[in-house]
């Protein structure tokens, strides 16, 4: 794979099995000499439309086999794929969309409306993906050795939002594409005759680079589901053979709770995989059960994602950790200040390889505050022991994580900015028996203070306004739904620090405690 592009590789597949599935979608499948055929199609439709080195092509879609084309034609003609998340809000596109500045905007049919209106916003042409593209490429033809693009070259942005509630574009190149599939033939010993099922979603680079892309670096064949339904997964594992299939808690949880998890024929599964780092061992233990190992992965987008994991031959002894270092990165445990800390002691994971980030899309203060000597500080917390296995611990960045969702407390309090009848408030990730986590708005009211404007009657009807409902309505529009607080609880005040810093974990803990007004 040195010196070559990942669509190099997967046309190199074409040639020597040209009739082997790459790809089943809808119960349709496409080899991979059609899969070559559709990639040179369209980037050869690409390049006529304008697209050059370095552009970006957005894609707003739901699972289809067009993410897996458009990233293959990107990287033929040096451009970046920039993959939407369908389920935020248009506000939050328009915003993505603003930054990355993409010169063409591919989208699924149910995404008509709102599409056309980003890509005015952001002046730049809109195509619909399915037929109507199939049929605007057709004729076009731009084969793996007459492309203009560079083995070096960088190649997704995947938006992250960090601890400013702003989101960051994660740049990743085609030597990050090839580590973090190094790293994944290596986790789950995958070759050429595995059949990987995706349930997660394309826009994320779980979805796309956990096991979907190696499978097809690697020639083996993937079947995209574009919904996750319980039966219809456990119903697809039997009667496709799968072999591979990566999870988060949410959708593992569904599939235990299933009448057909005990008696669905599972043999064909080597592993399970799953992408989250709190994962109840009493879910990874009903797996085991069935006699099927579940390796537990860690990484993030910056990551491209892996750089932690387990292997099937460890993972029915090391239940609870994230597994080991990747083969194709460094991993160090670091105190506040960057020093490696011992064996045993708790702190900041720090990664360094191929597999990282190139920077942040037009963000260079947070590139440099990220990346400190090739090393990517992930903000999380964990310790190794003496065998080298890692254990998460906390996360630094108080992400919340929900459905295998990160949801960031920064984003959902600037809805609330300004809200009248709120003295402060804050958001904080609440234990679900469902989601893991969710999101829920702490507050206090706002209370009649001398020197204030506002009569005393008005005060009080202002802070009588401050309901739930009314905070709750603040999130509408302006965030997805999967985003928004699930409650509000008001408090008398907010824990501080000694520098009037919220705490988050003893507003946690007031969580637990009797609610004030």
């Amino acid at each position: 794979m040195k010196d070559s592009r990942i669509d190099q590789v997967v046309a190199q597949h074409a040639a020597t099995a040209p009739d082997r599935p790459a790809l089943t979608f809808h119960g349709q499948s496409v080899s991979y000499a059609s899969l070559e055929k559709a990639v040179a199609a369209m980037a050869g439709w690409l390049v006529d439309q304008g697209v050059t080195p370095g552009d970006r092509v957005a894609l707003y879609a739901r699972n289809h086999p067009e993410s897996f084309i458009t990233l293959l034609a990107t990287s033929r003609i040096g451009a970046l794929m920039l993959p939407l998340n369908w389920r935020l809000s248009e506000a939050e596109l328009s915003w993505q969309m603003a930054d990355a500045a993409p010169v063409l905007l591919l989208h699924g049919g149910d995404f008509i409306d709102p599409a056309t209106r980003l890509a005015t916003e952001a002046q730049c042409q809109s195509q619909e993906i399915g037929t109507p593209l199939e049929e605007a490429r057709h004729g076009y033809h731009l084969a793996a050795g007459d492309s203009s693009g560079a083995h070096d070259a960088e190649l997704l942005i995947v938006y992250t939002s960090g601890t400013t509630g702003r989101p960051k574009g994660a740049v990743l190149n085609q030597a990050a594409m090839f580590a973090n599939a190094n790293m994944s033939h290596d986790a789950y010993a995958m070759t050429a005759d595995d059949v990987v099922l995706n349930l997660l979603p394309l826009f994320h680079v779980g979805g796309l680079n956990i096991q979907p892309l190696p499978a097809l670096l690697i020639g083996a064949s993937v079947i995209i589901h574009d919904a996750f339904d319980p039966q219809a997964t456990l119903e697809t594992i039997t009667r496709q053979g799968i072999t591979q299939i990566t999870v988060v808690p949410t959708v593992l949880g569904a599939l235990l709770n299933h009448p057909d998890w005990h008696r669905a024929n599972l043999a064909s599964l080597r592993m399970m995989a799953i992408g989250s780092t709190d994962v109840p061992v009493a879910m990874i233990e009903a797996v085991h059960a069935r006699n099927i190992p579940m390796v537990q992965i860690y990484g993030a987008t910056e990551t491209s994602p892996s750089a932690i994991y387990q292997t099937a031959e460890i993972a029915f002894d090391t239940v609870g950790s994230i597994g080991r270092a990747g083969c194709a990165c460094d991993i160090r445990i670091v105190d506040a200040e960057g020093q490696d800390l011992p064996v045993g002691e708790t702190g900041e994971i720090w990664v360094r390889g191929p597999n990282i980030l190139t920077r942040y899309w037009n963000n260079d203060d947070a590139s440099r505050a990220s990346i400190t000597d090739g090393w990517f500080h992930t903000g999380d917390m964990a310790r190794v022991d003496e065998t080298g296995l890692y254990w998460f611990a906390d996360r630094l960045k108080h992400v919340i994580i929900s459905g295998g969702e990160n949801i960031y407390p920064a984003e959902l309090e600037r809805c609330l900015s300004g809200m009248p009848g709120l003295a402060e408030f804050t958001v904080v990730g609440r234990p679900d028996p469902r989601w893991g986590e969710v999101p829920v708005v702490v507050a206090v009211k706002a209370e009649i203070q001398a020197g204030n404007s506002l009569t005393a009657e008005t005060a009080a009807e202002v802070t009588a306004e401050v309901t739930t409902e009314a905070v709750m309505a603040r999130f509408d529009g302006q965030v997805a739904r999967f985003k928004q607080p699930k409650d509000v609880v008001f408090v008398d005040a907010l824990p501080r620090n000694a520098l009037g810093k919220i705490i988050a974990d003893d507003v946690r803990a007031l969580l637990t405690q009797p609610l004030a007004g």
